[in-house]
């Protein structure tokens, strides 16, 4: 005992050291247990003060979030927790992104008429929610794989009890059945992937020079399996294809602030902890160390590429607005894989501008979609004719989002795509490699495709007539005063991206 004594010390010090690196995660513990104790205080009555007590207590993380940046230098980087964890610049920026989407989604999850009418109350939730957002932080700063495990678990966990939430519907059972089902079996999968690392070096820190000697030594077909699944596991949490079946019916079933919380959150978490993992085997000048086994680029461009096909050409089939955009996700993600593969300091920054503009997009989107249902009823596509003069400004915004979505010009969208291809065309001319120009061809083909489902919303909005009934009541228009307000910033981010750039 005596003996272990000094490795406790160092251990404990190591841990207080580390404190000063983790205080938006300990603001975030802590108003995850202020949110519990106001439901467990309050009952079901007590919806309205836990969900002023969570956007109240987001928006002072968000500023902790805030300051970390300032104080932090763009090239510092800062290891704490025994290694677990590394915080850097482009790990702040990914927990800004998240945090300010999910002070979104804290107001949304009211506003939903299904979801706010549930005999549970949205009470619940709102703990639920900021038990994930710990753990999106956590995903995006794990750097050790028993941390990066945990870290996934947690968010799976909170996401699974998300898409349940509604338990008296069947879709939503349905949904988080089938989540549970195909999330245990990437989690199993992704751990053995772990556990062949962990019997072929010894370690779990991937940045760890007992890692690469262990990896050097070992056939390069095991190690190049071992990290395959664990690519697996990442690529579940980002709906990759062939980690993608789950998507559609998991979207369509949960309701719609969930499926705007799970189409975004996760994902940007997802990209976060992707680039955390492959860092190691990219040397300064971005060029490909073959240590491992397994050629990273070539890897995750054939993925890229299948992903932005399945997604875009799947979506052009589907009538219901949430499994288009559910299929217009998967191709989304595939596309901002294309920054990920040039494993450049401009392609992490086109990596951030795009996730933000994508998210903010497809949160307004889920909005609007949620607004026609709520006030007629409707989920298909096809029942949305005529319903732009019925709802002009609903109808309106809709279409600056999807613009957004598409990537046409004068909105946010089209720069973010800009911006990739910009940094994956400046890679490609200093390597020649065929796979980035793969990518490029392959984005601008499905960049297009894109077009042919989202213009069916405007097509049926403000093109197609049928008999308009009004209604006495128009609910919601919280939704519609929000999501146009984002439709806006879309316009502004696109016409002025620089300043957002600058930002990030």
């Amino acid at each position: 005992m005596k003996d272990l004594l000094p490795e406790i010390t160092t251990q404990l010090n190591d841990v207080l050291r580390g404190l000063r690196f983790f205080v938006p995660e300990l603001y975030l513990t802590a108003l995850f247990i202020l949110v519990l104790v106001t439901d467990l205080l309050f009952g079901k009555r007590s919806a309205m003060l836990c969900r002023a007590v969570a956007t109240g207590g987001m928006m002072i993380v968000i500023v902790q979030v805030i300051s970390q940046k300032l104080s932090l230098n763009a090239t510092d980087t800062a290891r704490f927790f025994g290694g677990m964890l590394l915080l850097h610049h482009t790990g702040i920026v990914f927990k800004l992104i998240i945090d300010v989407l999910a002070l979104m989604l804290l107001f949304y999850f009211a506003w939903d008429k299904k979801l706010a009418s549930h005999k549970k109350g949205l009470s619940d939730l709102y703990t639920i929610v900021i038990g994930s957002v710990l753990g999106l932080h956590l995903m995006a700063m794990a750097v050790n794989l028993l941390s990066v495990y945990l870290a996934i678990e947690m968010v799976s966990l909170a996401s699974y009890l998300l898409v349940a939430y509604r338990t008296d519907n069947a879709k939503s059972t349905e949904a988080g059945l089938k989540y549970v089902l195909f999330g245990a079996a990437a989690s199993a999968v992704m751990l053995y992937g772990i556990s062949m690392i962990y019997a072929f070096c010894g370690t779990l820190d991937i940045f760890s020079r007992e890692m690469q000697e262990g990896l050097i030594q070992v056939n390069h077909l095991s190690v190049s399996f071992a990290l395959t699944l664990i690519l697996l596991g990442i690529g579940f949490k980002l709906s990759l294809v062939p980690a993608h079946f789950y998507v559609p019916d998991v979207y369509e079933g949960a309701a719609t602030p969930v499926t705007a919380y799970l189409s975004s959150l996760p994902k940007i978490a997802g990209f976060a902890l992707l680039v955390n993992f492959i860092t190691p085997f990219i040397t300064s000048s971005g060029m490909y160390i073959n240590w491992s086994g397994l050629n990273f680029r070539l890897v995750l461009s054939v993925v890229g590429i299948l992903t932005m096909v399945v997604g875009n050409f799947a979506a052009v089939w589907q009538n219901s607005v949430k499994r288009m955009l559910a299929y217009s996700g998967i191709g989304h993600t595939g596309f901002a894989l294309m920054a990920v593969v040039t494993f450049s300091g401009q392609g992490l920054s086109a990596l951030t501008y795009y996730l933000l503009v994508y998210g903010l997009a497809n949160i307004a989107a889920l909005m609007l979609a949620n607004y026609f249902e709520n006030n007629e009823g409707i989920t298909n596509i096809s029942d949305y004719k005529g319903l732009g003069f019925k709802y002009p400004l609903a109808s309106v915004a809709f279409v600056v989002v999807l613009i957004s979505l598409t990537g046409i010009p004068i909105s946010a969208g089209f720069t973010g795509k800009v911006v990739v291809f910009s940094a994956v065309y400046g890679v490609y001319q200093q390597t020649h490699d065929v796979w980035l120009l793969a990518m490029l061809i392959t984005g601008a083909v499905t960049t297009v495709v894109g077009l042919f489902y989202y213009i069916k919303i405007p097509l049926n909005l403000f093109l197609k007539r049928t008999e308009i009934i009004p209604n006495e009541i128009l609910h919601s228009r919280k939704l519609i005063v929000f999501s146009s307000l984002i439709a806006l910033l879309l316009i502004i981010f696109g016409l002025i991206p620089d300043k957002l750039i600058n930002i990030l």
